[in-house]
């Protein structure tokens, strides 16, 4: 449940007794059960895969890149917006400010005024440009969701799944879309730099398969 009680009360989730910080405090093991729970039952695009595996890898690949704890948190909540019914309120209530404004510029407005979905071109369109202003903690957990999803793309085509099926847009506009992405997101930090470098590489590998006609 997204309103557990147990992370009621202290803001970072941190009440009295609670273990001093270290390599895996109590904040961070609570962002990874809060994770968990809003991802429950969602597995990845065109798998069986539980959906929080991409959020754990996203955080793992910022953490292993020296990210702040925040950073990391925002990683394992940068879907949690978007795609369940938790809200940047209640992300900013159980983490701080810091980690809610970087899981606001990961999430894109899925539904217009009425409540109707809005076109797959037209959110991330709108969510590119934002990204242009997005500081350099939220470009980071982008370029990390990116990487993660590339390499399960190509892992996918690599085992003949109809990957390209699966998306609300066709192969083409979904291979532009990480491309401007990661170009959007590369400059500044350098670690910025590091992960587009591999982005690119995945991207490039990816385009360079062939294409069968069921993965169109």
């Amino acid at each position: 449940m997204l309103n557990d009680p147990e992370d009621r009360g202290d803001p970072r989730g941190i009440g009295a007794g609670a273990s001093p910080p270290g390599p895996f405090g109590a904040t961070l093991e609570r962002a990874l059960r809060w994770a968990t729970a809003c991802h429950r039952g969602q597995v990845r695009r065109g798998s069986d895969v539980p959906y929080v595996a991409h959020v754990l890898a996203v955080a793992l690949i910022l953490d292993r890149l020296g990210f702040p704890e925040e950073v990391v948190i925002a990683g394992l909540l940068h879907d949690a917006v978007e795609d369940t019914e938790a809200t940047l309120e209640q992300v900013r209530a159980r983490f701080g400010p810091e980690v809610a404004a970087i899981v606001g510029h990961c999430s894109e407005v899925k539904t217009d005024a009425r409540g109707r979905k809005r076109p797959w071109i037209d959110r991330k369109r709108d969510h590119l440009e934002a990204l242009a202003a997005a500081p350099d903690a939220a470009r980071a957990v982008v370029l990390a969701d990116k990487l993660h999803n590339l390499l399960s793309i190509q892992l996918d085509l690599h085992d003949g799944l109809p990957v390209w099926s699966t998306f609300h847009a066709d192969r083409t506009q979904v291979l532009w879309y990480y491309r401007t992405t990661i170009e959007r997101c590369s400059a500044g930090d350098e670690r910025l730099g590091l992960l587009a470098r591999h982005c690119r590489e995945l991207l490039a590998a990816i385009e360079a398969l062939p294409v069968p006609e069921k993965n169109r």
